[in-house]
């Protein structure tokens, strides 16, 4: 029997073959050109084997099929490309699409190997895998698999025949919909697309065997005279009705910022026009072309790599041992703090949650339940694990329950003075080793650390709104905040499933400084007299989930002054455009709150209704005709002052990794994901480009603009963030 290091083979008295895949050296099965090249060998030699009647594909993984295809894979192709272009650019381009197609036409030798094969799903499969099985004749999956082709969520898409097998094996308005959103299916939803064959709650291998001795044809559908697309032709009264509406939706959906998304429509369009071998080329090309963007290379390495490295602890202290959490204590029960509450129960932890009074802290593990009851009407949490949820959280008004914390997080009002009082209470009951924590989105936390007990076990945690949604933390180093204190902040963050970038101190951090700059860029345009619906659509045009002006509605333009108040205190009045004082100041004045209070810089009105520009905003400032506002320009400006901010942030210090400017500007607050974010916006463009936009802007909109020293040295040496803050640098 061939031996291969990550597979396993055994052939039954039946003649029925089960490959089974067990990678030695991951937690996670995962398509590498090692793997690719030992699947293709073990089909040769089955195919070649008279006695072998069928394949059964699975995994040995516990509860996973595999992770999809190791992204590296495609960074190595990339970089092989740049090297053997400089000698033979038309060589290179045929080696890279040679490469591009490897897994395609793998997964379709095994398509038309003339023996049937089925995949038995165990689990999570995703990508390149779930590709694999619906290469296969049928699959059959257990009830807990997790099925996705996600590709489009960092940059790429489903390059491996997923857009032709999707679009030829279900509705054309279900395809388009998985392919475009990346979204992942259950096991009876993709059975009920058409994508999973049957559900198996028992022994996955033997119903797969059993589908193999029943007579399952090895010629798939698309391979017969005579095949008939699920939604009839592309040209047919059917195809009249959806193609147009594709090209809408899409429009609107992505603004056209996204090259993978817009080569699903061509591939899925195109493809199904021409027999399979045909569409897979097609495919194959648009997937070359996709693969070698700025887009792709940028969202790659941000949503994929750099991620993966900051969930796996990329900046926790080496020499400081794993901390055994077990119970954390949460001061200030309001909606923030139990939000804290909710995310730490829900990671198993126990939580103290801590308030004025036991009526105040009880308030606040009603949250909890409110999010808890959200989760078993939704069927994602059972009665059982609900009510163990929920039992990890201790409400009271006793600091004394705070001794056996191991981290405790403060929580309460954004108030210098009322955090001190908080410190002077947990200075009497923090456990020797145990470490503070305070949760604060603008206060420097060096200030507060001067009241904690020690302050090298003092750090900031900053969580974003709302806590159980928002995935990224910032994890702040005061000036004498120790390793042990980053080391535990850091364990926890994992333990809670958070993405943390970690920063040093300053006001505002990183993710408020920048988002700060969004919000007062439209102030700026209001007062220009740029109409407030196109500055909210060039917002979401420039690649923004939301515009500026409604984002200050969410959070709230009474905090807004607040923070303009606080500046202007601590570093004078000049600190904050006056203009934007009275802006704000005067909508405060007369209720306009933001959402919470109903209206903002929009109205919201009863449900089913939605929220509208609040029409007066229009006659503050004198209009200027649609027709004479830049809405190009508009886009540049959005993307340009939050770049500019990142930036000083890195020349600073306050941000020393790009990995984490970019992660923390996508997660925190949607900063255009397809760039690869902020850091990634000015590398993809190269610096002298964004230096002479910045330029061009500061001539035009004021100093604001003006590029920074350290952005006009790197310019004058095409130097980019990554080359000069990564790699051997940042393992220094």
């Amino acid at each position: 029997m061939t031996e291969f290091k990550n597979f396993t083979l055994q052939t039954d008295s039946d003649g029925i073959a089960v490959l089974t895949w067990d990678m030695p050296d991951r937690s996670m099965n995962v398509f590498t050109e090692e793997v690719m090249d030992e699947i293709e060998k073990a089909f040769d030699g089955l195919v070649a084997d008279a006695a072998v009647k069928g394949v059964v594909f699975t995994s040995g993984k516990e509860g996973s099929f595999t992770g999809g295809a190791d992204l590296n894979m495609l960074r190595r192709m990339n970089e092989a490309y740049e090297s053997e272009r400089k000698s033979d650019e038309e060589g290179a381009m045929r080696a890279l699409f040679d490469r591009a197609g490897r897994m395609t036409w793998l997964w379709r030798k095994i398509e038309t190997c003339g023996k049937p094969v089925v995949a038995a799903i165990n689990g999570t499969c995703m990508g390149g895998g779930f590709e694999l099985a619906l290469a296969c004749h049928g699959r059959v999956a257990s009830p807990k698999a997790k099925l996705a082709l996600p590709e489009v969520k960092v940059g790429i898409f489903p390059g491996a025949g997923g857009t032709q097998r999707v679009a030829r094996m279900t509705d054309i308005q279900s395809a388009l919909q998985m392919l475009l959103k990346g979204s992942t299916l259950s096991a009876d939803k993709a059975k009920g697309m058409g994508l999973v064959d049957e559900v198996v709650a028992g022994d996955l291998v033997e119903a797969a065997k059993a589908m193999i001795a029943n007579g399952l044809s090895p010629e798939k559908p698309w391979d017969r005279k005579g095949f008939k697309l699920p939604s009839g032709p592309v040209y047919s009264p059917q195809g009249a009705q959806v193609w147009p509406a594709v090209s809408s939706l899409y429009r609107k959906e992505t603004y056209d910022n996204y090259p993978g998304a817009r080569a699903i429509i061509k591939c899925v369009y195109e493809g199904l026009l021409v027999p399979m071998d045909t569409a897979l080329r097609i495919e194959q090309r648009y997937f070359t072309e996709v693969i070698r963007t700025t887009e792709a290379a940028m969202m790659i390495r941000s949503l994929f790599v750099s991620m993966q490295a900051l969930n796996k602890g990329a900046r926790r202290p080496k020499d400081v041992a794993p901390t055994d959490l077990k119970t954390i204590g949460v001061i200030g029960a309001g909606f923030m703090g139990a939000g804290v509450a909710f995310v730490t129960a829900q990671a198993g932890l126990d939580v103290v949650l801590v308030d004025r009074d036991e009526e105040t802290a009880a308030r606040g593990k009603a949250h909890s339940e409110k999010l808890v009851k959200g989760l078993v009407e939704k069927k994602r949490l059972s009665e059982d694990k609900a009510e163990a949820l929920l039992g990890r959280i201790t409400a009271t008004a006793d600091y004394e329950a705070l001794r056996k914390a191991d981290l405790i997080i403060e929580a309460v009002f954004e108030d210098r003075d009322v955090k001190a009082e908080v410190s002077k209470k947990v200075a009497a009951v923090l456990g020797e080793h145990a470490i503070y924590a305070s949760n604060t989105s603008t206060i420097p936390i060096s200030t507060l650390a001067e009241n904690a007990p020690d302050e090298s076990r003092f750090i900031g945690i900053h969580f974003f709104s709302p806590v159980d949604k928002m995935m990224l933390t910032e994890v702040i180093l005061g000036e004498k905040t120790g390793d042990k204190a980053l080391a535990v902040a850091l364990d926890y963050v994992r333990a809670i499933k958070k993405t943390p970038i970690v920063v040093n101190d300053t006001r505002g951090f990183f993710a408020n400084r920048c988002v700060l700059r969004y919000m007062n860029e439209s102030y700026d345009m209001l007062i220009e007299g740029v109409p407030p619906a196109m500055i909210e659509n060039a917002a979401k045009a420039a690649g923004m989930p939301v515009g500026p002006l409604a984002l200050n509605d969410e959070v709230a333009v009474d905090l807004s002054e607040k923070i303009m108040k606080a500046t202007m205190r601590d570093m004078g009045e000049d600190a904050v455009d006056p203009r934007h004082f009275e802006l704000v100041t005067s909508m405060t004045a007369s209720g306009r709150l933001g959402r919470k209070a109903g209206k903002g810089f929009y109205d919201y009105p009863d449900k089913p209704a939605k929220k509208r520009l609040w029409p007066d905003l229009k006659a503050r400032y004198d209009q200027k005709p649609a027709s004479e506002v830049d809405f190009e320009e508009l886009k540049h400006r959005f993307l340009a002052t939050m770049a500019l901010e990142a930036a000083r942030t890195m020349e600073e210090g306050v941000v020393v990794d790009p990995r984490e400017a970019d992660i923390g500007s996508i997660l925190g607050f949607g900063y255009a994901p397809y760039t690869g974010g902020a850091i990634s916006y000015i590398d993809g463009m190269g610096t002298p480009a964004f230096v002479e936009l910045c330029e061009r802007l500061a001539a035009k909109y004021g100093e604001r603009f003006e590029p920074t020293p350290l952005l006009r040295e790197m310019a004058a040496s095409n130097d980019t963030f990554y080359a000069r803050f990564g790699g051997a640098k940042r393992a220094a």
